[in-house]
């Protein structure tokens, strides 16, 4: 909590995978949380399967990551709410990869008044973060769906998120499937917006333009 007894609040950004939430929110000059270090481990009972399939068994369905089920909503608003009240949370660290959280993070404001907590279901939790009285603003990313995809594919490439086909495939996937993703974030609370309009917005409601530092310790 701020010295005068406030406390800060987010601005949510989501968006299609790469179309460049987590590029645009570190140029905000604002803290930032990341909401896909949120998933659920890949051995989670909860997990949703492709097809409602089977978990278990000789032939288990593929893990539906692109659900919001596949992510902790209930976590991350709980981490949301109590950096906003305290300034500091511990948050963890997510490696696809391996799917799974590899570790922790302490996230600090350092007294800034606006962060910004960004993930393709960052959408999912708008409602929550508007009841609980933390919430600055909502949006969505909007690119060009092509742009969209090459952004996807050339960061899931080179992070070696999974192999090449597989990347390949649920990049294609994502693609014919960016309209729907939008509406239903939209229909969520979040406003469709460019990158630039994005970036504006936040810098404006954190008053300032530059770059303030974050601490990751």
């Amino acid at each position: 909590m701020h010295a005068d007894g406030g406390i800060a609040r987010v601005v949510l950004l989501a968006g299609p995978s790469g179309s460049g939430k987590s590029y645009v929110a570190r140029r905000c000059g604002v803290p930032v949380l990341p909401l896909d270090d949120f998933y659920l481990n890949g051995d989670d009972p909860r997990l949703p399967r492709v097809g409602d399939g089977p978990a278990t068994g000789p032939n288990p369905a593929p893990v539906d990551w692109e659900s919001p089920a596949s992510w902790d909503a209930t976590a991350a608003v709980a981490a949301i709410e109590l950096l906003a009240r305290t300034g500091s949370v511990e948050v963890p660290h997510y490696d696809i990869s391996v799917d799974r959280c590899t570790g922790y993070e302490r996230l600090e404001l350092r007294g800034a008044r606006v962060f910004v907590a960004e993930g393709i279901f960052a959408a999912e939790i708008a409602a929550a973060c508007r009841d609980r009285g933390v919430l600055a603003g909502a949006y969505a990313l909007r690119r060009p769906r092509g742009v969209t995809f090459c952004r996807r594919l050339a960061r899931d490439l080179r992070e070696h998120r999974k192999p090449p086909a597989v990347l390949l495939r649920r990049g294609v996937r994502l693609y014919h499937d960016e309209s729907r993703v939008l509406t239903r974030q939209a229909a969520l609370g979040c406003r469709p917006a460019s990158a630039a309009t994005v970036r504006r917005t936040i810098i404006a409601a954190a008053g300032t333009s530059t770059a303030r530092q974050t601490a990751l310790s």
